[in-house]
């Protein structure tokens, strides 16, 4: 149970170093604006907080790949706590998301999708 919950907090957390690049690196380029529904103008406008938002969902990538790393190698306790912190902020942000703007749906999903999985395995093994 512990590594199939692992192998969903590797992708939860590659879905959100992705997100890190659209949003700190390509924020202004045409596919990314296009992907997140923006004009030139609006990402213009926007790319500080962009920038400042990307390293967010970086950070909680980097928590969450902590924590496999941990308990791969044997620190179980340690390696869950991680994973339910970088998971299970990753799986709130998301829900914020997908209940501050309802027509993000489809993005919010994607955001909380494997993050929620690995948080429910996450439990049931420490259960």
């Amino acid at each position: 149970m512990l590594i199939v919950a692992l192998i969903f907090a590797g992708l939860a957390a590659l879905v959100h170093v992705y997100i890190f690049v659209l949003e700190s690196l390509r924020w202004t380029a045409p596919s990314t604006r296009k992907t997140f529904g923006t004009s030139e103008g609006e990402a213009l406008a926007t790319k500080e907080l962009a920038f400042n938002q990307g390293f967010y969902n970086l950070f909680l990538a980097v928590v969450a790949a902590v924590g496999i790393v941990a308990a791969a190698t044997g620190h179980h306790g340690v390696g869950a706590a991680l994973v339910l912190a970088g998971c299970g902020s990753m799986l709130l942000a998301g829900l914020v998301l997908l209940i501050s703007s309802p027509k993000k749906a489809k993005a919010a999903l994607v955001q909380l999708t494997f993050p929620l999985i690995a948080v429910v395995l996450t439990l049931v093994w420490l259960l």
